[in-house]
C-alpha cells in the first residue's frame, strides 16, 4: 500500500488494462509464443502475462535477465517465415512483464509515487507506438510479394505482343556515328599498287582437245605447226601479240607429250631442229 491507499501491482494492471490487452482466443492461450523456463514459472510467454495481469505469479521471483535472455535466443532461433507482427507481439508481452516487475521494486511508502505513475504513463505511450508500428508491419505482410503473389516474368495474354521496341534518339545516334570518323583512328591506306593486266593464254586442256580432234580428222602425221591454235582475226598489219603465240606453242608442246606419254599419239622428228610429227595410235577392238 502507498499513500494513496492502493497496492502498486492494482495500479499497473489498470495502466495495463487502460493501454489495451493482447486479445487471447479461447483454447489457445500460449500458441505462438515462445516457451520460457524460468525460476517459479515453465510455460509460453503469453501464459506468464496473463497471470502476471490476474496476480496469480510471484513476478518477484522471475529472473528479468533470464527472461530476456531467452526471448532474444526464440526471436534469433524463429523461422524466416515467422511474420514481423507476431514478433513485435513478443516484445509487446515482454514490455509488460518488464512494466510489472518494476512496479514490484518501488518500496510501499515511496515519497515520489507521481514519478513511477509518469514513468509508467511514457511506458505506456511507447507500448502505443510499438502498437502503430506493429499495425504497419501488419499492413505490409499483407501486401502482394514479389515471388509469391505477384510475379516479375508472367505468360503474356494471347494477342499480346511482348516484343522489345527499340528507342532511339536521332540526334545521340548522328552523334554516335560522328564519334566513329574523329576517334583519333589512323587513315585508311589508299596507296596505289601495281597489278598485272590479264593475259589470254592458251590453256594446255585446250590444246589436249585440239590435238585429238584434228588427228581424228585425217589420217597419217600431222606437223605440229598445223596443230597450233587459229590465230584471231587481226587488222591489216598487225601481228598476234609474241606472249600468246609462244603460250600456244608452250601449251601446244606440253599437251603432245603428256598424250605420248599416255599412248595415245606417237611424236616423231627427223633430226635435230627438224619439223616435229605427230600420228595418232591405232588401237585395236
Amino acid at each position: 500500500m502507498d499513500g494513496s491507499g492502493t497496492d502498486p501491482t492494482d495500479r499497473v494492471g489498470a495502466v495495463a488494462t487502460s493501454a489495451g490487452s493482447l486479445p487471447v482466443p479461447e483454447g489457445s492461450e500460449g500458441q505462438g509464443t515462445p516457451r520460457l523456463a524460468l525460476d517459479g514459472f515453465d510455460g509460453p510467454l503469453e501464459r506468464l502475462l496473463t497471470l502476471a495481469r490476474a496476480q496469480q505469479v510471484d513476478l518477484s521471483r522471475i529472473s528479468l535477465i533470464a527472461l530476456l535472455a531467452q526471448l532474444e535466443a526464440a526471436l534469433r532461433q524463429a523461422p524466416a517465415t515467422l511474420p514481423l507482427g507476431q514478433k513485435a507481439d513478443w516484445l509487446v508481452m515482454a514490455a509488460w512483464l518488464l512494466q510489472l516487475r518494476s512496479r514490484l521494486l518501488l518500496p510501499a511508502g515511496a515519497p515520489a509515487p507521481q514519478d513511477a505513475v509518469a514513468e509508467a504513463d511514457q511506458l505506456r505511450f511507447r507500448l502505443v507506438e510499438l502498437q502503430a508500428v506493429q499495425a504497419l508491419a501488419g499492413w505490409l505482410e499483407r501486401r502482394p510479394q514479389l515471388g509469391r503473389d505477384v510475379f516479375a516474368r508472367g505468360q503474356p495474354a494471347v494477342g499480346v505482343s511482348v516484343e522489345p521496341t527499340p528507342d532511339l534518339d536521332i540526334i545521340e545516334f548522328l552523334w554516335a556515328s560522328l564519334a566513329l570518323f574523329g576517334d583519333g583512328a589512323p587513315a585508311p591506306d589508299t596507296t596505289p599498287f601495281y597489278r598485272p593486266p590479264p593475259r589470254a593464254l592458251y590453256p594446255v586442256s585446250e590444246a589436249r582437245a585440239r590435238i585429238l580432234r584434228r588427228l581424228a580428222e585425217v589420217r597419217g602425221e600431222v606437223a605440229f605447226a598445223l596443230l597450233l591454235p587459229d590465230a584471231p582475226a587481226l587488222a591489216e598489219g598487225q601481228s598476234l601479240p609474241a606472249l600468246q603465240l609462244r603460250s600456244a606453242w608452250s601449251s601446244t608442246f606440253a599437251a603432245s607429250l603428256e598424250l605420248a606419254k599416255q599412248g595415245d599419239v606417237v611424236v616423231t622428228q627427223e633430226g635435230l631442229f627438224r619439223p616435229i610429227h605427230l600420228a595418232r595410235v591405232e588401237r585395236s577392238a
